[in-house]
This record gives structure tokens, sequence and C-alpha cells, in this order.
């Protein structure tokens, strides 16, 4: 700026000498022709006024010929040159300086308007701390900055946006971060010019500024200052966009990984899975095949039995390695059936069929939260206050050196029940037990208790009527160490060689399942086991058994080996058997349903659950017109018994009748209106829905099996469904707002709410025509065409009526009540006719009487107000014909289309999606719930369906698993 002013004085000053120079030689016609072209002096640059002068003098000094000028005489001529001379240099000298003065009084202008535009920096010295305290001040403001920068360079996520960009910023916040701390450090304002060294240094003290000004200049500067924080109020929320977008896309990416992860997880154990994989995985299909069909059980597998506490669950821990089961003393702890299939792995886990968690079985703590959740699903098998349960827990127990198997643990068998257990409990027991024992195919593990007497076992038994020949029985002996001191060596041996009961069984095995330590590890038991086995007198020289048949590895690797001897004999019988129920299975669809797919019930589901979303898109795509004449419908039907019966009826018996009216409006407003007009609207929802649903069954598509389905979730839906709650303080204001209003504007409106008032009056009148035809009875012509007769209370009612009418006749414009001189005169003139009735008896026939006999006048002044709108703009009030009928129906009509208009917009923008979530709720509720789609999706079309579907997949996974078995072979 300085340097503008500086060149704009120049070219003054110079302009100035030029000018004096045309005037000093005015008198001389040469010189000032010479001096009016200021231009030519410019020509040769941005020279000064100064070297303009001296040329000009030059010249004047000359005085060349040439150039048409003549020498005066000597002495005149020395002495006007002189005088000239001297003429000029005091003229140039003033225009000097006056240019000079004139070109500061231009630049102090200048400077006058720069300092106006500079901030005002007084109010500092009341608002900001002095000495020390705002020393500290810009300490801390600094230390803050310091803090963001390091806050940034160490954010590691801000670096996967390049070192550029991350440069970028630092470079822009630190800029702005020194402004922002020399601005509040700044107390004074220095001008520099840097080219002359003009330096002028001031203070905001010395401005003088008024405190007017200061307040304007201060509120200019809190705006910069709002703006700078707006800067970086910006920079922050961008940067977080960028956190939260660099978030948003590792998420994904997380993601994606999980799923390449997961498909290659799933592709690997696809490529090796194993054989009792696959049988499990055959089983598992079974188990949640149709209980009644003999088929399920014709499958082999291991059932574990014996009586409680006998040692069958410690049995089965030693043959799966690993103590997986919860313990207690002398309860029952298992109280369903636990599949257990055992596999050969490289690690020692455990996972639950419905389940993708794995429980380390070398780790205490996943010991533990496995045995809490086997204890968890058993007591929730159990329900209606049973003891014990029919439901499978299903598990798989892989480790290195297991041998291959599936295995059964039942609730163990009791012989008395306790108080805390069902009066079935024991029968539960022993029908569960012989409902898997009678699998012809089942290898019956028969679990002896060796530490009590043999004749008070009741598991042989049952043993024994399931499998007299002992084909499929192996027995074996718990608790031997405890035998061994108790019992004689020969009560062993027998019960070891088959010969003390009476039950045959392939093998007979003995083992030791622990020392009655509950913490003790499974390889701690097996060492004890070993240990006792060599020290026992039972293997001495002479012993009573052979080695092979103790230990639970020696049990193990029996077991495993008849498993897969009776798999081996049985599987091909058990496909063949399935392949003719697909076979006569898919006949009889054929037969029943030609034309269809053999569809279950979660497709079914999955094609209803689109239908009905596809109709919720449609309830959004109804007009605006029909929903407006549902909602106007529904409003007047909400509305119609109050507007007559609190507020019509009765202001027509007032005397002020308008006063009433609007003393009624305001109060129905602001209390009831709006939350009927909600309820008007809900209502209105669901019968469009339900309509929509009802269209579609009309269809040639339509498909019935899924009516129960649908009306189901739609009633479920819509029982849930509620309006929002702020809709009601909306539509309070919007009617408040319309009610005001008691000028009918148009020629139109006002013929619309005529026809409204005769609507409403003719629909009024006609129900009370209906009262009045039930309480006198029949008309004379339909007692003489329908054969009718009047009661004994018609014929008193039609006598009260005839009295009423002449008091009507009498008084057109009669009150609403009867006076006691009336009700007197009514009494006597009936008892003249031998009628006997009391005053009650006359009200009651009085009021439909008179409420008939005022619709009738209500309906006749409607139809002399239908001219009357250009004499009721013009008298308004005072009108010669009373239209304050149509007024109040044209207010009434007015609220309820504004509050039409307002549910209609609320059910397009809001409520159909609101409903819609709803729907989609319940759908996915029911979809999870498989007892209830059971019953919303029944017939024989789907129990055929789904029973052909689960034989398929199971004859399926039966091949699969025969090929498998050849290849092995």
């Amino acid at each position: 700026m300085l340097r503008i002013y500086q060149n704009t004085y120049r070219r003054t000053a110079r302009k100035a000498v030029v000018y004096s120079t045309k005037v000093a030689c005015c008198n001389h016609s040469t010189l000032c022709s010479i001096t009016s072209h200021p231009r030519r002096s410019q020509d040769h640059g941005t020279g000064s006024s100064s070297s303009n002068g001296s040329r000009h003098e030059e010249f004047l000094l000359s005085g060349n010929p040439a150039r048409g000028w003549q020498m005066p005489p000597p002495s005149r001529g020395y002495g006007m040159l002189v005088v000239r001379i001297l003429r000029g240099a005091l003229k140039l000298r003033y225009l000097v300086l006056g240019g000079a003065i004139g070109g500061g009084v231009s630049l102090s202008k200048k400077y006058e308007d720069w300092k106006d535009g500079l901030p005002d920096f007084k109010w500092l010295e009341d608002a900001m701390p002095q000495g020390e305290r705002w020393s500290q001040f810009s300490r801390n403001l600094i230390e803050v900055g310091s803090l963001v920068k390091n806050a940034i360079d160490v954010d590691p996520k801000l670096k996967q946006l390049g070192e550029d960009k991350l440069s970028e910023w630092r470079n822009w916040f630190d800029s702005r971060l020194d402004d922002a701390i020399e601005a509040a450090d700044y107390q004074g304002v220095q001008i520099v010019e840097t080219k002359d060294d003009l330096k002028a240094k001031t203070t905001v003290a010395a401005l003088g500024i008024s405190t007017d000004e200061s307040r304007k200049k201060y509120e200019k500067l809190q705006s910069q200052v709002e703006t700078l924080q707006t800067e970086i109020m910006n920079v922050q929320i961008k940067y977080q966009k960028e956190l939260e977008k660099m978030e948003k896309e590792n998420r994904e990416l997380r993601q994606q990984y999980l799923i390449l992860k997961t498909n290659k997880k799933t592709t690997a154990k696809k490529i090796k899975k194993s054989l009792i994989d696959m049988y499990s995985e055959v089983l598992d299909e079974l188990s949640g095949y149709d209980t009644g069909y003999t088929m399920a059980d014709h499958l082999p597998r291991v059932v574990v039995v014996g009586d409680q506490s006998s040692g069958k669950t410690s049995v089965l821990e030693s043959i799966a390695k690993a103590r997986i089961f919860p313990r207690g003393s002398g309860e029952m702890m298992t109280r369903a059936p636990v599949k257990v299939t055992l596999a050969e792995g490289p690690y020692h886990v455990a996972q639950f069929r419905d389940s993708d968690r794995e429980y380390d079985l070398t780790k205490e703590s996943d010991l533990q939260d496995l045995r809490r959740d086997v204890e968890f699903r058993m007591k929730a098998s159990v329900r209606g206050g049973k003891t014990v349960s029919n439901e499978v827990i299903a598990m798989t127990v892989k480790g290195p050196g297991l041998q291959r198997m599936v295995l059964v643990d039942l609730p163990g068998i009791i012989s008395t029940m306790t108080v805390d257990m069902a009066s079935d409990t024991k029968d539960s027991i022993h029908q569960m037990t012989k409902h898997y024992m009678s699998n012809p195919n089942a290898i019956i593990l028969c679990i002896q208790d060796g530490s009590v007497d043999a004749e008070r076992s009741n598991v042989t038994d049952l043993v024994m009527q399931c499998d007299p020949l002992g084909r499929r029985t192996i027995f074996v002996l718990t608790k031997v160490d405890l035998a061994e001191e108790l019992a004689d060596p020969d009560r062993i041996r027998k019960i070891l060689s088959g010969k003390l009961f009476p039950m045959k069984a392939l093998g007979y095995y003995a083992v030791v399942t622990g020392r009655g330590r509950k913490d003790d590890s499974i390889d701690a038991i097996r060492q004890y086991e070993e240990d006792f086995f060599k020290n026992s007198k039972l293997f001495h020289r002479r012993g009573v058994i052979m080695p092979h048949q103790v230990t639970s590895r020696n049990l193990s690797l029996a077991v495993s080996d008849r498993f897969w001897k009776m798999v081996r004999e049985t599987i091909e019988q058990q496909a063949d058997a399935f392949k003719a129920t697909r076979f006569n299975l898919e006949t009889e669809w054929k037969n029943n349903f030609p034309r269809l797919r053999e569809s279950g019930r979660d497709e079914l589901f999955d094609k209803a659950k689109g239908e009905i979303l596809d109709e919720v898109v449609t309830l959004s795509q109804i007009s605006a017109k029909k929903w407006d004449d549902a909602l106007n419908t529904k409003l007047w039907e909400k509305l119609s018994n109050y507007v007559f019966e609190t507020i019509y009826l009765p202001a027509a018996q007032s005397d002020s009748f308008n006063t009433m009216v609007d003393i009624k409006l305001r109060q129905w407003a602001e209390q009831a209106l709006p939350a009927k007009s909600v309820e008007a609207g809900w209502e209105a929802l669901q019968s469009e829905f339900i309509s929509l649903m009802e269209r579609s069954k009309k269809t040639q598509d339509h498909d019935g099996i899924f009516d129960q389905l649908k009306a189901a979730v739609v009633d479920e839906a819509i029982r849930r469904h509620s309006w929002e709650d702020k809709a009601i303080d909306m539509l309070r204001v919007i009617q408040l707002n319309t009610l005001e209003d008691r000028f009918v504007h148009d020629k139109q409106e006002w013929d619309s709410a005529v026809k409204f008032l005769e609507t409403s009056v003719n629909a009024k009148l006609v129900q009370t025509e209906e009262t009045l035809a039930q309480m006198f009875g029949p008309g004379q012509l339909r007692r003489f065409t329908h054969w009718q007769y009047l009661t004994q209370d018609q014929q008193k009612r039609r006598s009260v009526k005839n009295e009423l009418d002449k008091i009507l006749k009498n008084d057109t414009k009669h009150l609403p009540t009867l006076t006691h001189d009336e009700l007197t005169t009514v009494r006597k003139n009936l008892q003249r006719d031998n009628v006997d009735v009391d005053t009650d008896y006359i009200r009651q026939t009085w009021f439909p009487v008179y409420r008939k006999h005022f619709l009738q006048q209500a309906l006749q002044r409607a139809k002399d107000c239908r001219k009357a709108y250009y004499l009721y703009t013009q008298q308004g009030a005072e009108c010669e014909i009373s239209c304050s009928d149509v007024v109040l129906f044209w207010r009434i009509q007015q609220v309820i289309k504004i509050t039409g208009n307002a549910l209609r917009q609320q059910v397009i923008n809001r409520e159909a999606r609101r409903l819609d979530k709803e729907i989609k709720a319940v759908l996915d509720e029911f979809s999870d719930d498989e007892e209830k789609k059971g019953y919303l999706l029944t017939g024989k079309r789907v129990l055929l369906a789904e029973e052909l579907i689960k034989v398929r997949q199971i004859q399926e996974k039966l091949e699969e698993f025969i090929n498998s078995l050849n290849q092995e072979k």
C-alpha cells in the first residue's frame, strides 16, 4: 500500500512541475507551444520531475535560432533573463511545495482510511490478563499447539494417507496455529516500507479510536476468530471422516478375509471329511426324522446303558480321553441322551453339532466351559416338570489315537425315585433305554458296578430282554479296584466269564475309571488303571482273567472293531430301504401334486415372506386421493357421534349457538380430537393393508397354503405397530389453527358444507328411525303383509308418541326437554285411554321422537341455506336465514380435510415404513420358530414334501458314506 502511495505522490508532483512550467512561459508563444506536450517528457521512461525541469532549463538557455526564437538585446535580454529565471525558480518552488503538500494530504487520507480498517485491540487490555498471567496463557497456548502437533505425528492411521498428504496437512495446521498465537500475542501494528526504508510504528493505544469504533472492530475481529475456529473445526471433521472411512474399509477387508478364510476352511473340511463324520451326519439327519418311523433306529451305534452311578459316563470319558461330562455326588446328572461321535484328529477338541465353537480339551478352562454347556443343554431339554428328556444332545470329539465310533450315553437306570423327580421318571428311563437297545443293529455297552452286589443290578435284566443271545452286547465291569478289596476273586472270575449273570455277551471287560477324585485328569486315571492291573493279584501267574480283557484302551479297540463290523454288515441294507421309501414318496407326490415342485416348510416360508413384503410395497403405491377418501371416511366414522351428541345438539339447545360451538370445538381439539384422529389413521392403514391382502387372494396365481401364515404375520405386526407419539402434538396444533377460521371463503366450499350437513343429518335420521321402529313396532302395512303384531309395550309407546306429536305440532320450536306440566298433561291424557305410564317412560319415548323432529328441522334449514351464501357474506351472523349449522359443519369438514392430509403424509412418509419394519421383524421371529412354522404351514402337501426331502437327504448321505467306505476297503 505504501509503495502505491509513493508512486501516486511522484506522479502528482511531476504533473505539478509540468503545469508550473506552462504557467511560467505563458507570455512566450514558442515556449508555451513547447511545454504544451508533457507526454514527450514521458516517452523515454519513468523519469522524475527534476529531470524534466533540467531539460526545460537547458532549452531556455540554449537560444537555438533554428527553433524560431531570437535573443533580445544583451543588456535588456540579460536582465529579463535573470528576472525570468528568478520568477520561474520561485514559481517552481511553490508549485513543488504545493504538490508535495497535496501529495502528503492525499497520502495522509489514504493512511487514515487504511488505519480505519485496522482492528481495534483496546478490548484486549480489559479482556486479556496482563503481565505474568498473559505470559503464562501464551505458554499454555503454545504447549497446546505442540500437543496437537504431536497427536498428529503419532497417529498410525493417518500415515496410510501417504507422506505427502500428511506433510501438507501438518504445514497447513502449523500455519493456522502460528497465526492464532501471533494474533493473541499481538498488541501493536507495525508498518514497514521495504523499498524506501519507510517505517511507521503505531500502537492501538496511539490510534485514539472511539468506543463505538472499538466495539465494531471487536465484532469484526470476533467474526474473524469464529471463521478461523470454523476452519479448524472443518479440518477436524475432515480428519474424523478420513478415520471413519479407513475404519470402515478395514472392517470390510476384515469381513472379506474372514469369508475367504471360512470358505477355505469349509472346503478343507469337505475334502478331509472322515468316514465317522459322514456317518455321524447321517445319524444327525435321522435324529430329526419322524421318530415313529422304525427305519430311524436301524443304523448301528454304541448304546451305553447301566445303573445310576455305575460309571457309565466315566467309561465314555475314558474312551474319549477327556472329562467332558458334568459330575455329581450321587445326583442324576445325565438327563438326556448324549450322542458322542469319536474321530481321530491332530488336535484334541470337542464341538456341538449346532455350534461353531471348538473346545480345546487340553485346556482346563475349555473343559469347564464344555461341562457347563452340557449341563445347561440337559436342563434346557427338560420341560413340563419332567426329570428326563428324549432330546438328543449331539457332539463330536476329535483327538490323536481316538477310535472312530458313535456312542450314545443314556440316563442311568434307577430303582427308587426321590421326591424331586417326576412321577414317571423311572418308567421314562426304562422306555428310553429299551427304545435305543431295541435297534437290532445297536451295540449295547452294558456297564456293571463291580463295587456293589451283582444281585442289585437292574440293567442286566433289561439287556437280556433286548438281546437274549448276546450277539451285540459287550459287558463292562467298572470299579474293579474296589471290587478286588471287597469281592472274592472267584466271583469276579465268574462275572467276567459270563457265568454269574444269565445274560450273554460278545465280550467281558474290566476297567478302572478313577480313584474317586473329581480333579484327576484322564491321563492320571489311565496311568492308575495300568498300574493297578500290573500289580493286581488278578494278573498273577494263576490269574483268573486274560490281559486283553482289561483296561479302557482294550475296551475301546474292541468296541470300535465291533461297531465298524456292524456298520459294514448293515449299511447296504439300510440304504436299500431308504431308496424304496424315497421311490414310494416320489410316486405319491406325482399322483397327488403332479404340477408342483416338492417345497419344504423353509422354502414355502421364504416364498410367503416375499409375497407379504411385496404387499407392503404395494401399500406405498396407493394414490393420494384414495388415501384421502379412506382417511376422511374413517375420521368421520370416529368423530360423527361426538360432533352430534356433544357439540351440535347441545349448542342447538343453547341461546348462544356460536359461542357454545367455539367452546366445545376448542375443548375437543385440545383433548380428544388428536388422539381420535391418530386412532382413525391407524385403523385406515390397517384396513387398507388387509384389503390388499384380501385382493391378492383373488388372483390366479394365489396359493392358499400361505393364507394362515400371512394372516398370523399381519395380525402380529398390526398388534405391535403403534403410531408415533409426536403425531398427536402436531395434529393438535394444526386442528386448533384450522378451527379458528369461522368464515366460509367461497361458494364452492359453502355448497360442499351444505351437502356434508345434509348427508350427516340424513345418516343420523336413518339411525333414529331405526330406533323408533324397534320402539314402536312395524307399521300397519308391514303388519298386514308380514303377519306381524305389536307387543303390549309397543302399543304403549305408540300411545305416548301420539301425545308427544301433539306437543311438537303445537310448538315446532320446542325445547329438548319436557316441562313438568307437559309430563302431567301427557299422563292424564293417557290415563283417560287406560294407559298407565310413569314420567321416566314418557321421557324415554320423548328422546327419539324429539331427535327425529330436530333432525328434520335441521335438514330443512340446510335446504334453505343452499342459496344463502351471498346473503351470508353480506350480513354475516345477523343473516335473516340462520345458517350457523352450515358454518359449524364447514369447520368440521375443514378440520377433517386438514387432518386427513396430515395423516396421509404420515402414512406415506413414516408409518408405512414402520409397519414394514414390524412385518420384517415378525417374519424373522417366525422363521426361527420351527414349531410355529409347523403350525402355520401344514397340510398333506407340506408334510409329504418335508418327508420326501428328508428321506432324499438321508439316502444321498448314505450313498456318499457307502462310496467312501468301499474306497477305504
